[in-house]
């Protein structure tokens, strides 16, 4: 499959860095993009979902930016995170010395404030260098440049929705920048540093009072606090596989994109990166999706982390009520607050990342209808329930009236899980995911004894099972099909074994597989169809989708080809970025493409790494989880 993009100019690609040369650092309520140069060019305040106060990334003359680096030429950089933690380091080499600056936000806790702190220290490691400090935030992206008030200790950035303050750090009536500029909108200060010395810069949203001076020890103790919080949380994660770096750095990342008062999962922390350069596949990524809920509780739980399991599945819960007395009005994406409220729109003053438009907020596929997240949601409570996080009898009514719901309504056309802008089909996904809502609905009412039309469930239950095989099995590609009306292959069904719809040894199965290998797999990249074949209602095309290859691993795995699949693995480590992050995408020459980093392509990872090391050990078929439930299931 070809991908066709346009060709940003030479100075386009230079004013913008690559998608992948970032790292992510969060207080549990926002988060920040880190470049390899130590600019700040994307965060929003006060929350993931918010206004951007830095957006250089999506326009790197009115979005704004926070900048660290050192002045000289020569200049290498290396980024990493200090292990076991979210403290991210940009490190700087030449021939006059090292230098240093580690940011990392302090943890914001379970209850929402407008109040976050982001803190850049920098030191030199050896010889001597001079450090040059540009803060140019713009709020509201990029709508309104806020005024300067500057203090002795710092400065506040005042616009009408919120303040800025930004605070030197130093000893008490010390004043350690060589130079303070106040230019176009911004700060700018420069300091030449050697070994045993650190300065750095303190932001901080809607502060109390005025900017003040942080001491050095003060700054050490907010240190030691984040990083015993992330060494202390990922303490906790069971597994013990093959691929552990890998595992945990995904486990991080997805706790950074958790909104912690609610325990919602964001898709990613960014809007309008593109799925094509030049293209106009440019999403808003900052709100909850339902069909999160199934891969998050998996993966939660294969990593033992049942306290965040079943906070997510509170917010579910919630949803759910939300929709009581009227089930067909579940969303499939939310606000991490639960708000419904996502009107799309376009933001004309945002040239885009490399002149990608339009730049999108909100996001307009909200109102569809998509079948497939009423299996999700019940595989996600199934999962729970087997692992002991209880349903209550409220929680088991509302259930019962979507399920009952759903008996009158699998059978209508939909958008799909894609999302797609081009029409409605009967997808096979969506049917799919309907056959699992309605199986794992059962298999809650039997065995917890919960009052339940058992019999009408059932009866649709293999009703959609009976038209699936019937209508999405096309026997001249000998393989099942995106919908009923097309010969288009789908990733998306690289699902139907995982969820227990056919054996992954039935021919009609392994059939697919194979015709997928010829037409989806690119070097063990998995494309999610072709939107040549098959209009989307979209211009243009796109890269590999990430989870979709995960989802191949696991396939292959459990179709017997374990070779195939751990090599499968091995090769998608290679298009992580330094950091061990992935965006939604691949494109054709390896580089990250889509918001920036993408939950369902670490929720995948991790699932298809923990799924694949069991396999490895005891052969192909059964996954861990599974066996653990099968176990509860029994006592």
């Amino acid at each position: 499959m070809t991908a066709i993009s346009t060709k940003p100019t030479t100075d386009v690609l230079a004013d913008y860095p690559p998608i992948e040369n970032h790292g992510l650092i969060g207080d549990l309520q926002t988060a920040a993009l880190v470049s390899t140069d130590g600019t700040i060019d994307w965060m929003c305040m006060p929350r993931f979902d918010s206004p951007s106060v830095f957006a250089s990334l999506l326009d790197k003359d009115n979005g704004g930016y926070f900048r660290i680096r050192p002045t000289g030429e020569g200049i290498v950089t290396r980024q990493m995170y200090l292990p076991g933690t979210a403290i991210l380091i940009t490190r700087y080499m030449c021939e006059a010395g090292v230098g240093e600056v580690v940011d990392f936000m302090p943890i914001a806790g379970d209850v929402p404030t407008d109040r976050h702190r982001l803190i850049r220290l920098v030191h030199v490691v050896r010889g001597e260098m001079t450090f040059e400090m540009e803060c140019s935030p713009r709020f509201d992206y990029g709508r309104e440049k806020p005024t300067i008030e500057m203090t002795e200790t710092g400065g506040v950035f005042r616009g009408s929705s919120m303040n800025l303050a930004i605070s030197a750090l130093g000893a008490a009536g010390a004043n350690p920048a060589t130079s303070v500029l106040q230019q176009d909108g911004g700060i700018k200060a420069v300091r030449t540093l050697t070994p045993g010395t650190t300065g750095g810069i303190v932001i901080e949203s809607n502060p109390e009072g005025a900017p003040r001076r942080y001491t050095p020890e003060e700054v050490q103790a907010i240190f030691e606090e984040t990083r015993d919080f992330w060494r202390d949380w990922i303490g906790k994660s069971t597994y013990k596989g093959r691929w552990r770096e890998e595992v945990e750095r995904s486990a991080i990342t997805l706790k950074l994109m958790t909104y912690a008062p609610t325990g919602a999962l964001v898709a990613a922390p960014t809007a309008g990166l593109p799925e094509q350069i030049g293209g106009e596949r440019n999403w808003d990524y900052r709100f909850t999706w339902i069909r999160d809920a199934s891969f998050s509780v998996y993966a939660l739980l294969s990593l033992g982390y049942t306290e965040e399991a079943t906070k997510f599945m509170k917010w579910l819960g919630d949803r759910a009520r939300d929709a009581a007395g009227d089930p067909g009005s579940v969303r499939i994406m939310y606000r991490i607050d639960g708000s419904p409220d996502l009107n799309e729109e376009v933001l004309e003053h945002l040239e885009g990342y490399r002149e990608s438009r339009p730049v999108r907020i909100g996001n307009g596929a909200s109102g569809q209808l998509q079948l497939d997240i009423y299996g999700e949601a019940l595989d996600s409570i199934y999962l729970a329930d087997m692992n002991r996080i209880p349903m209550t009898h409220e929680g088991w009514q509302h259930i019962s009236s979507i399920i009952d719901w759903l008996c009158e309504n699998w059978d209508r056309s939909d958008e799909g899980i894609w999302e797609t802008r081009g029409g409605q089909e009967d997808f096979t996904y969506g049917r799919l995911m309907s056959w699992v809502a309605f199986d794992r609905a059962i298999r809650i009412a039997e065995r917890r004894a919960r009052p339940a039309d058992l019999v009408k469930w059932r009866n649709t239950r293999d009703e959609v099972y009976k038209q699936i095989m019937r209508r999405a099995w096309h026997p001249e590609r000998h393989a099942f099909v995106q919908h009923y009306r097309t010969d288009v292959l789908d990733a998306a069904l690289l699902y139907m074994p995982l969820v227990g719809f056919i054996s992954p040894m039935d021919p009609m199965w392994q059939s697919t597989l194979n015709e997928m290998d010829k037409e989806l797999v690119s070097d063990s990249l998995v494309y999610r169809y072709n939107p040549e074949a098959s209009p989307d209602g979209l211009e243009g095309s796109e890269g590999t989708f990430s989870i979709c290859t995960f989802w191949y691993v696991d396939a292959l795995a459990r179709s017997g080809r374990l070779e195939d699949a751990r090599l499968t693995f091995d090769k998608m480590m290679t298009y992580a970025n330094h950091l061990g992050l992935f965006s939604e995408e691949i494109g054709p020459s390896g580089e990250q493409l889509g918001n920036f980093p993408q939950a369902f392509s670490h929720l995948s990872l991790i699932t298809a790494a923990v799924n694949l090391d069991y396999q490895l050990d005891h052969g192909a078929g059964t996954t861990k989880l599974a066996l653990e439930f099968a176990s509860a299931a029994e006592r």
